[in-house]
Formats: C-alpha cells, structure tokens, sequence
C-alpha cells in the first residue's frame, strides 16, 4: 500500500484498500468481481490536485498521442505505470468507464469506495422517510475531506496475494442528519448541473474554476480547452 501511495500520491490520487469479498457480498452476484474473496484489492480516486499534477503535465508531453478523452487516458496511463513499479506482482486495473459486452460496467465505483473506507456512498435507503414516491433517486459517494469534490477512476488487484487478515474501515458518515442527507440526494438527483451537491459539507479543497470549465465541457471539446489541436482528434 505504502508503494501504491508514493506511486500515485504525488499525482493527486488517492488510494484505499480493500478484499474483493467485502465487495461482493453487498452486490448481486451479476456484479460480483472474479476473484477468491481474501484477494488485495484498492479503489483509486482522483483529488482535485490531479487536474494540476497529472492531467496537465501529462496533456504537455503527450499531446499528439491523445487520441480519446484525456482524463482517462491520463488516468490509464497512470494506473499502467504502477504495473511497470511492482514488476513481480501481477496487477489487473479495471477502469471507472469500462463496460461489459452486455453494457453493466465492470465494476459499481460507489460500492467499492465505500466498502473501502474511501467515501461514504449515501442512497435513499439512508434516508427514513423518504419524500420521493416513484421517482428513481440515484445515490452518491461523500469524500470526507472533498465532499462531492473527487472522482473514482478505478480499481488495482492483486490477484496473487491474499489478505485474510485485511481489517475492513467503515468510511467516514460525514453527512449525517436526515435533512442533510435529503438534501444531498435532492441535489445530486434534480439539480446536480449546479455542483451544490458537492458542497454537502465543508470541504477542505475543491476544483479551480479551471478544473470546472473543464469538466463542464463535453469531452469531445475538452481538446480545445487544453490547447490540443483538432488533429489529435
């Protein structure tokens, strides 16, 4: 964990590990990863500093070579490289934007954060009594410390060690009144454009305007943003 960390730290990720069958015991089978359920596993996320440390620098470099959205291939890039620092260790890296032939993604991001420990993943069922009849309200992961202020970019696993004696860290309840925790989904399921959901609680660091703009624009225009020109597309 510790060279997981130094790995991606310094990049603005964060990383919290967790065993697979913690994870699949909170999922239909349908959902569950392929693995035995002591094997190592982590939930990268992204902080809001990795817009100024991985993404633009690595956008500088590698700006002919961007060919789909760069965020993720900074991501991939990055994730790619902490296989190349455990060269004995076989890593398997799931990413937050594949999907299965049958369109399921390939892994649930807020379930695996929150069995992880890394943010709190807050659905209607934390919520008594619930003001929203039939509609579909869909939940969201709280960091502690970014409130809605981060991503989950994807998961590492080691399948060749096995942590039996992994102690497993409840994630932070940092939203914890009914009215808040209505409020929360409220926002995140009607009104999420505004990113006051994201505000919940008080957070220690948030994206720049920049990082927003950024954000905001439809990935096929984030090119322009960043000074790329039209023909890495």
């Amino acid at each position: 964990a510790e060279g997981l960390r130094g790995a991606l730290g310094p990049f603005g990720f964060e990383v919290h590990a967790f065993k697979v069958g913690w994870y699949n015991a909170v999922l239909q089978p349908t959902f569950h990863l392929p693995y035995p359920d002591d094997t190592l596993a982590f939930v990268v996320l992204s902080t809001p500093s990795m817009f100024d440390k991985a993404l633009k620098p690595f956008v500088n470099k590698e700006r002919l070579k961007i060919i789909r959205d760069p965020v993720d291939q900074c991501v991939s890039h990055h994730l790619s490289r902490v296989k190349e620092k455990f060269p004995d260790q076989k890593v398997d890296v799931i990413f937050d934007y594949e999907i299965l032939p049958s369109r399921k993604p390939k892994f649930l991001a807020q379930t695996a954060a929150h069995v992880a420990g890394a943010a709190y993943y807050y659905q209607r069922k934390d919520v008594k009594l619930d003001p929203w009849g039939k509609k579909k309200i869909y939940g969201v992961c709280i960091h502690p410390k970014y409130g809605g202020w981060f991503a989950i970019r994807g998961l590492l696993l080691f399948p060749d060690i096995q942590v039996p004696f992994l102690e497993q860290s409840a994630p932070v309840d940092c939203v914890s009144t009914e009215e808040k925790r209505i409020e929360l989904l409220e926002q995140f399921n009607f009104h999420w454009q505004n990113g006051h959901y994201r505000d919940i609680i008080q957070v220690k660091e948030r994206y720049s305007e920049e990082q927003k703009a950024y954000f905001a624009t439809p990935p096929a225009e984030r090119f322009r943003l960043l000074g790329l020109t039209q023909e890495a597309q």
